[in-house]
Parts: C-alpha cells; sequence; structure tokens
C-alpha cells in the first residue's frame, strides 16, 4: 500500500532520512519505533508531502506521490494524525473533522462523520465545542477522528500515546485495535512498544534516519 525506497530527505540542511526504506502491505498494521529524533515524524511529513525529497520514492498503491502536491494527497485517501495534533483551535470539533473531508470529490461528509461518531461516539457531545476549549487528551481524539474520516485507504498516527494519560492511551489502543481486519493500512510511529505490540503486525526500527531492522510483531 505504501513504500518509501531510499529515501534521503534534509531539514535545515541537516540530512534526517538517510536512504530510508519501508514497505506496508494493505491491510497490515505497522509500527514505526524509534528514539526521539530518530526521523519518524519525518517519515510521515514526507510521505504527506511536507517535506522535498532529495532522493528516493514515495509511492502509495503503486503511485508516484512526487507527482501529487501535498494539498492533494488527503484526497487520495491518506488520513494524517500528526503528534501535536495540529487543529484550528477557532472551529469547532465537527469542523475540523471535515476539514479534510471538503477536499475530496468522493468522500460523502454526512457518512464519514456518522462513521467517526461510531467509533468515537465521546466527541457526539462536543462536536460544537471550539478546539481551543478541549483537553489536550479531547485534541488527540479530534486528530484521530479527523485522520479516519478521510483515511479511506492509510493511517498515519504519529505517536498517538505520547504524553496521555493511562485512561485515554487505553480508549486509544482500542480505537486502533477495531481497525484490524477493516482493510485499512495503518502505520503508527512510537518511542517504545508499551501500548501498542499486541495490535501490530510488524515492527520497523528507525535510527538516525536509517533502517535498523524489521521483523515480525510477537
Amino acid at each position: 500500500m505504501i513504500a518509501l525506497d531510499d529515501v534521503r530527505v534534509a531539514i535545515q540542511n541537516v540530512e534526517v532520512l538517510r536512504g530510508f526504506s519501508l514497505r506496508v502491505a494493505p491491510g497490515t498494521l505497522v509500527g514505526l519505533i524509534g528514539r526521539n529524533g530518530a526521523g519518524k515524524t519525518t517519515v510521515m511529513r514526507t510521505v504527506m508531502g511536507h517535506l522535498p525529497l532529495l532522493a528516493g520514492r514515495v509511492t502509495l498503491g503503486g503511485q508516484d506521490l512526487a507527482r501529487v502536491p501535498p494539498h492533494r494527497r488527503a484526497a487520495l485517501g491518506i488520513g494524517y494524525m500528526p503528534e501535536d495534533r495540529g487543529l484550528v483551535p477557532e472551529l469547532t470539533v465537527e469542523e475540523n473533522i471535515a476539514l479534510p473531508v471538503w477536499v475530496s470529490r468522493e468522500l460523502v461528509l454526512r457518512d464519514r462523520l456518522a462513521m467517526v461518531y461510531g467509533i468515537l461516539p465521546e466527541l457526539l457531545e462536543m462536536r460544537d465545542r471550539k478546539a481551543l476549549l478541549l483537553s489536550g487528551g479531547q485534541q488527540k481524539l479530534v486528530a484521530l477522528a479527523r485522520a479516519l474520516a478521510v483515511g479511506t485507504r492509510l493511517l498515519l498516527l504519529d505517536e498517538p500515546f505520547e504524553g496521555v494519560a493511562p485512561a485515554l492511551s487505553q480508549r486509544l489502543s482500542e480505537v486502533v485495535g477495531q481497525l484490524r481486519g477493516s482493510g485499512l493500512t495503518v502505520v503508527i510511529s512510537q518511542s517504545d512498544l508499551n501500548h501498542s505490540r499486541r495490535l501490530l503486525d510488524e515492527e520497523v526500527v528507525i535510527e538516525r534516519g536509517a533502517n535498523v531492522t524489521t521483523e515480525a510483531a510477537a
């Protein structure tokens, strides 16, 4: 579904990804594991087109993403949950969820919202609340919901369990667990595997922007 082949990416003239490769089969849950600064977020931002390639290739279902401008990538069925959540503070919860759906000509907003609220019913009662009034944990849920709304093919979840209370971490694990067998491809970046090892089909370790090892999850 998603493949990065020998990818090199620099930020402010510092090479962050140094020949990194990743191949994720359709319908699988893969953990991208590495310590802080290893390059996990850079991998996801590269897939979304936020960072340009120095070398290598990124494809989605065989389609070369270099030919797709960043603002059109969500419409390909990619849902992205950034580590910093990336919500628009002045928009409501529902408006934040709807944002990427508006760029798709194929998705019906009413149907996508119904799906999201079915998975995360706790968001229904706060759908008219502005994002700036939410707690950090609530904002994480909204960011996940936004990714789910548009991610019909691929979900990129960047450190979803980082900095959240244990109860919310458990809730996020439950939601991710529901995606198993749905046909959706999911890549989860993490600094450790405390929260999701049992959910994963495969673990890919990244260190200093390069591959370390790839192995089946226990």
